[in-house]
C-alpha cells in the first residue's frame, strides 16, 4: 500500500474553533532521541498529520527539529503543561518554554495534562484563556479528567474544553466519561489506545485480527475510530509507525460489538492512586 493512503481516508473531529482534529495521530509518550526522530519521520512521511507530545515527555526539542523539515501548517500539534506548573503565571511560563522547544509560534491544541486538586481549576483555565487569546494556542483541553472535573472545567473556562484526552482501550472503555464528553462535545482522545500493547493478548482481538488478516493493533486501532475516538498510538518501530495508519478496511457491526464486550475496567495507568511528590505532579506537603 502507498504510503498515506490509509491515512486520507480516516475521519476528522471539527473542534469548537473550526480546525479540524485527525483521528489518527502519532504518541511520543517515553520515546526520545535518535528513535524518535527515526520513528517521528516514518509517521510525517507515512501521511500522519497530526503529533502528540507534552513538557512531562522530555521530547519537545527533537520533535521541533524533525519539524524544520516539514511544512508546519500541515502538522495539527499538541502538547501539556504538568500538574505542577498549573498556576496562572506557571502555566504562561510552561507553554512558552514549549512553544520555543517545538520551534513553534503557536500550538494547535494545549492540554493540562493531569488535575491538581492542590491549584485553582479557574485559574489554570484563566491562564490558557490568556495564551489563547494571544494566539500562542488555537484550541484548548484537558487529559486524565472525570466527568465531575471536565463538567467544572466547562462551566468556568472563557475558552470552550474542545477534548478530553484520557486511557481508552478495549479493556477500559469508561462508558459513562465517553458518553459525558459526547453530551459536552468534547472530543475523547484515547492515550495507549493499544493498552501499551498487552491488549495484543486478548482472545477476541487475536481472533479478528486472523478474520482481517490484519494486525491486533489495527484491528483495535480501527474499533476505536469507529466508536469516535482519537487514537493515539505510539512505536519506536518505523514499520509499525506505518502499519498503524493503514487503516482503510471495515468492520462488521458485530465484530465492533464484541470488542465493545471486552470491557474490563482494568487501566494501565490511570489508577486511583498517585505520588503527588513525583515530577508530574510536584505537590509538596
Amino acid at each position: 500500500m502507498p504510503e498515506g493512503v490509509g491515512v486520507s481516508t480516516l475521519p476528522t473531529h471539527t473542534l469548537p474553533s473550526g480546525d479540524e482534529l485527525p483521528a489518527l495521530g502519532y504518541g511520543t509518550w517515553n520515546l526520545s532521541g535518535d528513535a524518535l526522530r527515526e520513528s517521528l519521520r516514518a509517521a510525517l512521511d507515512a501521511g500522519y498529520a497530526h503529533v502528540d507530545t507534552a513538557e512531562g515527555y522530555r521530547n519537545e526539542g527533537v520533535i521541533g527539529d524533525v519539524l524544520t523539515d516539514y511544512d508546519r501548517e500541515d502538522v495539527f500539534l499538541t502538547s501539556k503543561v504538568l500538574a505542577k506548573n498549573l498556576s496562572y503565571e506557571s502555566l504562561i511560563g510552561a507553554c512558552e518554554d514549549s512553544l520555543e522547544r517545538l520551534g513553534t509560534e503557536y500550538l494547535d491544541l494545549y492540554l493540562i495534562h493531569w488535575p491538581n486538586p492542590a491549584i485553582s481549576l479557574r485559574e489554570s483555565l484563566s491562564a490558557m484563556a490568556t495564551l489563547h487569546d494571544r494566539g500562542l494556542v488555537r484550541n484548548i483541553g484537558v487529559s486524565n479528567f472525570s466527568a465531575y472535573q471536565l463538567s467544572c472545567a466547562h462551566h468556568v473556562s472563557d475558552v470552550p474544553i474542545a477534548v478530553n484526552q484520557i486511557e481508552f482501550h478495549p479493556w477500559f472503555q469508561r462508558p459513562e466519561l465517553v458518553e459525558y464528553c459526547r453530551e459536552t462535545d468534547t472530543v475523547v482522545e484515547a492515550a495507549a489506545p493499544l493498552a501499551r500493547t498487552e491488549v495484543f493478548d486478548d482472545e477476541v482481538v487475536g481472533k479478528l485480527a486472523t478474520a482481517y488478516d490484519r494486525s491486533p493493533a489495527q484491528v483495535v486501532l480501527k474499533w476505536a475510530i469507529e466508536r469516535g475516538i482519537v487514537v493515539l498510538p505510539k512505536s519506536s518501530s518505523p514499520e509499525h509507525v506505518r502499519g498503524n495508519a493503514q487503516l482503510d478496511f471495515s468492520m462488521n457491526e458485530a465484530d465492533l460489538q464484541a470488542l465493545d464486550e471486552r470491557d474490563r475496567n482494568d487501566p494501565v495507568y490511570d489508577a486511583p492512586a498517585r505520588d503527588w511528590t513525583d515530577d508530574t505532579y510536584g505537590i509538596s506537603r
